[in-house]
């Protein structure tokens, strides 16, 4: 009979497979110590079992969860912190590399707002700085060919915005020839001055 490994051991068997942020590690957790619970509850007395309509499901409200497991969880999660196992640093710097080559900024940052954790101003300023190039290697990728109409410009302006790229970036995104300087206060049709 195989043991089943504690929450400690879970939390690293899953931080071992990609970095996690703690709101998602906790969901995880709390399910594997609400079975356990249950289990205990089912070996003491035999009131636990599957009949009474407490069966744990994937996703858990920690709302309703029993003080004791959240407790438990939160322990857990404490000491991963304390012992660097768990950085919301690695987190959102993780996240942003598996991200960046196919999303937006608006995307990036919405994810890493449900995960409750927040760029560092460095790393937000080197995505902002790329997101143009990001969405210009999204759309050659995505289409053969500039849009030559009014439709297709529209087209592939919804893609990158389905992307999460900015109005302002799909705009110059689909810009005929990418200018050398990317500025927007510098317009192609700006001309350097002439002798006369």
């Amino acid at each position: 009979m195989k043991l089943p490994r504690s929450l400690k051991g879970r939390a690293l068997q899953l931080l071992a497979q990609r970095e996690q942020s703690r709101i998602e590690l906790r969901r995880k957790l709390l399910v594997h110590a609400l079975a356990e619970d249950a289990d205990a509850r089912a070996e003491a007395g035999g009131d636990g079992g599957a009949d009474d309509g407490n069966a744990v499901t994937p996703l858990v409200d920690t709302a309703i969860a029993p003080p004791g497991a959240l407790v438990r969880v939160d322990a857990v999660l404490d000491w991963l912190e304390a012992n660097r196992y768990l950085s919301p640093e690695r987190f959102a710097e993780s996240r942003v590399n598996a991200r960046a080559p196919r999303f937006g900024n608006l995307r990036i940052h919405h994810e890493l707002k449900q995960h409750s954790v927040v760029l560092s101003p460095d790393a937000a300023l080197a995505l902002k700085d790329s997101e143009l190039a990001r969405a210009r290697a999204v759309r050659e990728r995505k289409f053969s060919a500039m849009p030559q109409s009014a439709h297709e410009r529209a087209k592939q302006g919804r893609f990158l915005m389905a992307r999460g790229f900015s109005p302002e970036t799909i705009r110059r995104a689909l810009r005929d020839q990418p200018s050398d300087c990317d500025d927007p206060d510098m317009r192609e049709s700006d001309s350097p001055p002439t002798d006369d």
